[in-house]
């Protein structure tokens, strides 16, 4: 947990890149109030998020970007890169990429759960079905 009068981390993946995740993340913080509860950290890729912020005709808003948690800036929101390369997105659709970058986020938000860097994990949306791999094996809840 954080200490002192510090306001909880709370880490969020990003999902199936494919999916509703960003469309969500990035209306939620839309909305500034959310800052006033938490420190939001959000594990994904300043280029994807570019791609929806255009598609959702969004200018007025983007993500502090940092390169660990503890960088973490309590007033805004935050973005730590997981990947650097353009990744093609088809909204809508399953595609090998859309879990294969569902997983590289839910890892690293996850490793920083269990290294007490963040205080909680919220996960945006997955496709059980493009995400399964050797390093993830998982049939569902």
């Amino acid at each position: 947990m954080s200490k002192g009068t510090e306001k909880i981390k709370i880490g969020i993946s990003v999902g199936d890149i494919n999916g509703i995740g960003l469309e969500v993340i990035i209306k939620t913080f839309l909305d500034s109030q959310i800052l006033d509860l938490c420190t939001p950290i959000v594990y994904g890729s300043s280029k994807t998020v570019g791609h929806y912020r255009k598609a959702l005709d969004v200018h007025d808003f983007s993500f502090n970007k940092i390169n660990t948690a503890e960088e973490a800036n309590h007033k805004k929101a935050n973005m730590i890169d997981c990947w650097e390369e353009d990744v093609q997105i088809e909204f809508g659709k399953s595609t090998e990429n859309g879990g294969k970058y569902a997983f590289v986020s839910l890892e690293a938000a996850t490793k920083d759960l269990v290294d007490g860097k963040i205080d909680a994990l919220v996960t945006a949306p997955i496709n059980k079905d493009n995400i399964q791999s050797e390093s993830f094996d998982f049939s569902g809840h």
